[in-house]
Order: structure tokens, then sequence, then C-alpha cells
């Protein structure tokens, strides 16, 4: 009995799914390859996942050729060309919206890496309590948008709300003299500021994780040359650590182009139009004006923007990798 079962061939995945399998299937399933079975189990995610992303995608590029109106839905349908496309690409109310993110997208990356890796290289010499401010630094990354929203919104209050009277401590201005969410001038900084401090802290940690890769010994050879805290700085962490600053900035980059929650919640795109970015303006296209065909068309232009941006920054993040 041990001698035949020393001889007998290794038990495949196929034949423990028979085993579990009743018997009218368990001829069929004995037949199948390990690469057969591993296939049958994961095809239903796969479906479910393309069913989920491909489809609707598919169908916002059908309604983006066409006149529909979701609040019409039983007006007659009518193919419109790139009609829609050659719209959005010549509204100047889209461009105005594109030169506001634009500027929401520069300066929350610009910040958010400056801050984010200057944290993590504070949190990387490993000071007394490091684990307890690393945490308190975590938490604005551990909230909701929407309680982010909120929060910040009254803290933007100029009667009641606490951000002014801090700027009025340190800068002597008159706290009721200046409202963040109400001014042209000052409402696109309230969101840059409250997204650099809520998101800062996920820069750090991708930036830490790059500056904990470091090997130690790189640092011991360069201190045997006798190359200054400097010169380590800009030779050895610096460029180490690009890859990783370099996927933060992705990250955070795609992110902040479809941002629309937060900004949604402090100043739904005012005051006017100062705050309106993309997803601002795609909402009032797809849910205010019901303009539904036109909105598809401009959904796609941000997809197809964001895609082709993303796969020539990936491109240079391989090369940086890879030098």
């Amino acid at each position: 009995m041990a001698s035949r079962s020393m001889t007998s061939p290794p038990e495949t995945y196929a034949d423990r799914a028979a085993r579990a399998t009743p018997a009218l299937l368990a001829r069929r399933v004995r037949g199948l390859s390990d690469r057969a079975i591993a296939w049958l189990f994961v095809a239903p995610t796969m479906l479910l996942l393309l069913a989920i992303n491909i489809f609707p995608l598919a169908w916002t590029i059908r309604l983006s050729f066409t006149n529909y109106r979701a609040n019409r839905p039983n007006a007659p349908l009518a193919s419109v060309g790139i009609q829609n496309y050659v719209s959005v690409l010549t509204d100047p109310d889209v461009w105005a919206a594109m030169q506001a993110t634009a500027h929401f997208l520069f300066w929350t990356i610009a910040l958010q890496t400056l801050l984010g890796f200057s944290l993590a290289y504070l949190v990387d010499r490993r000071f007394r309590g490091h684990g307890f401010w690393t945490t308190v630094i975590l938490i604005p990354m551990m909230l909701s948008p929407a309680v982010v929203g909120n929060f910040w919104a009254f803290l933007y209050q100029p009667q009641i709300g606490l951000f002014n009277y801090v700027v009025s401590f340190f800068s002597g201005i008159p706290p009721s003299s200046f409202e963040m969410i109400g001014s042209v001038k000052l409402a696109p900084w309230s969101i840059i500021i409250v997204d650099t401090w809520m998101w800062t802290p996920y820069v750090m940690l991708i930036c830490l994780a790059g500056l904990r890769s470091i090997p130690d010994y790189i640092y011991e050879a360069a201190e045997v040359d006798r190359a200054s805290a400097w010169r380590q700085f800009w030779s050895i962490t610096l460029p180490m650590a690009l890859p990783f600053i370099m996927l933060a900035v992705l990250f955070r980059g795609i992110e902040n182009f479809k941002m629309f929650d937060m900004v949604n919640l402090l100043t739904s795109g005012g005051p006017g139009s100062t705050t309106e970015v993309a997803s601002i303006t795609l909402k009032r296209e797809a849910f205010e004006k019901w303009r539904t065909g036109y909105s598809s068309a401009f959904a796609i232009i941000l997809f197809v923007a964001v895609f082709g941006m993303a796969n020539i920054y990936v491109k240079a993040l391989n090369r940086v990798k890879n030098r």
C-alpha cells in the first residue's frame, strides 16, 4: 500500500476539484488542466469587472455621438456625429474649467510633494516619539472627503471660523476683513489648502517607503568617502527616492484631475466659476442642463487626456527606475 502511494502521480487541481464535484461532472473536471481550472475560477470575477468597467465606457462612447438627454428618455435618439466633441473643444466655459483644474493640479501636487517628502525625510530620522507623530500626521488622510469638506467650510467662516483668527494672530489682519470661500482671489487657494492638508500624508507614506528602501551600506560607504550630509542627500537620497516621488505625483495627479466631492462641498465651483474644475462642469452639464450626449463627449475627452498623460508619465517613470 505504501509502495503504491509512492509511485502514484501527484494529485492535480483537477483531481481535487473532481472529488468535490457531483459524479455527473466529475469526469469532465478530471480532464481539465491546471491552467483551465485556474481560468474557471478567475473567469467570473473577470467577467464582472469587464461588465462594471467596459460596459459603462462603451455606453458613454455611444451616447457621445447622439443628442440623448437623460431627462427625456423617450425622445427620438438621433446621431450627431462628432458635433458634441467639437462643441466641447470650442466651448470657452470648458477651457475656463480646464484652466481652473490646471491651477488646482499644479499647486496641490507641488505643495504635497514638497511637504510630503520633507515630512518623510524627518520621520525617517527616527527621532524620539516619531511613531506618535507619524500617526498624528496620518489622521487627515483617514477622514472622508465629505467630512473634510464640511469641517473646513466651518473653519473658513469669517465670523466664527478659526482659520481667519489664526491668520489674524500671525499677520495682524482683522479676521472679518477677508473671506476664503467667498473671495474670487482666495477661493482657489482655499481648496488647495484643504487638499494639501488632507493628502500630504499620503505622499509622505510613499516617499517614506522610498527612503526606507535605500540600503544602509550606501550611506556607510559615502561616510567612508567623507561625503557631507548635503552631498549624501543630493547624490544618494534624492536620486534613489525619485521613482517613489514620481509615483506619488502620478497617483495624486490622477486623483486631483477628477476631484469633485471636496470642491463641491466647499465652494460648489464658486464664487462665480472661479473654482469650477472640470468635474464640476461635467456634473452641471450632465445633471443640471441634462445634456447627456454633450457631457458624455466631455467625459471621454477627459478620459483620453488623463490616460494619455498618465501613459507618457509612466514611460518616463520606467526610464528613471531603469537608469
